[in-house]
């Protein structure tokens, strides 16, 4: 059979052209599962295993105020399972309560901003000690809401982390080097203007903290959220040019003369020490010698014969 040259032409480049776009995409596919899975780096911040911890939880059958009110009183947090960043546009939502008094134990253990970038296991069975489990999964604490007063968990709202997910986190920021500074070594003082930041992280190497050294920061410097050292992964979701804290120096007091001291801000009521010298003349001795303006404004008080006396400064003529 014959075929005319253009039409075979044609039949080729097209399988030709196919072919190089399922070659592309096959070996875009390989690639992907021929990446190795992401991981803790070296030298980075790593969760804890010492709070590794599988919280526990059961269905709810609904959702409201009154039902919210009644799990409470029975020692549970109503809570709220989401499917990663749009599930709260209707994505796998599932209405669940967890025990009140672990998720408070955990809150107090590591502080709420380092509780809610760190990842759970989330285990839900039909009743609290259950041998069945309806789903079992790791979940990152989206928000929490405590009670004004008493820190009690009102409730919970967890979001499904898989190893693909990329998820929002405000992670936590550790200041360290404090003790080394040499702007506050050389009296400034340090103005921390964030305590999180917020990354698009991959689930599987979420940051429980960041660490901000401030070993070599000098008065009038400051530093950005550029300057922090994170995992390569990790997406900032805001300017890099934010400042993340500064030194600045505090204004210097204007001298406004002599204080004005009350006669009962400073008392001594002690006469004499073991070797029998009178506290109060040697303290007003020592004022004198050392040419204090206050020196001339200390009374010495006798009383009785027991030789117990008292100083106080007298207040300021201030006429």
């Amino acid at each position: 059979m014959w075929i005319s040259r253009s039409i075979l032409l044609k039949s080729l480049l097209h399988q030709r052209c196919y072919s190089q776009s399922v070659a592309a995409a096959a070996v875009a596919f390989e690639h992907s599962f021929e990446q190795a899975p992401l991981t803790y780096l070296e030298g980075f911040p790593r969760p804890d295993p010492k709070y590794d911890e599988t919280i526990l939880a059961i269905p709810r059958d609904g959702s409201g105020k009154n039902i919210s009110g009644k799990e409470r009183k029975q020692g549970r947090v109503p809570a709220i399972l989401f499917e990663q960043e749009d599930g709260q546009h209707g994505g796998n939502k599932r209405l669940i309560s967890v025990r009140a008094n672990q998720i408070r134990k955990l809150v107090n253990h590591l502080g709420r901003s380092f509780f809610l970038s760190r990842l759970f296991d989330l285990e839900v069975a039909p009743e609290f000690g259950s041998d069945e489990v309806i789903e079992k999964i790791r979940v990152l604490p989206r928000a929490i809401h405590l009670h004004s007063g008493t820190d009690a968990p009102l409730n919970v709202t967890f979001i499904r982390a898989p190893s693909h997910a990329l998820l929002k986190v405000d992670v936590p920021l550790v200041y360290r080097g404090e003790d080394v500074c040499p702007g506050l070594r050389k009296g400034s003082s340090l103005n921390t203007i964030r305590r999180t930041v917020k990354y698009l992280c991959p689930a599987d190497v979420i940051p429980p903290y960041i660490d901000v050294d401030l070993s070599e920061l000098d008065v009038g410097q400051k530093l950005t959220m550029a300057d922090l050292k994170v995992h390569p992964a990790l997406k900032l979701l805001k300017s890099k040019d934010e400042p993340v804290c500064k030194h600045h120096i505090p204004p210097k007091r204007k001298n406004s003369g002599s204080p004005k001291i009350g006669k009962a801000d400073v008392m001594v009521k002690e006469a004499c020490d073991q070797n029998g010298n009178n506290l109060a003349l040697n303290l007003l001795a020592t004022l004198n010698d050392c040419n204090s303006p206050i020196g001339s404004n200390v009374l010495i008080h006798h009383i009785g014969e027991s030789s117990t006396c008292s100083v106080s400064w007298r207040p300021q003529n201030t006429t």
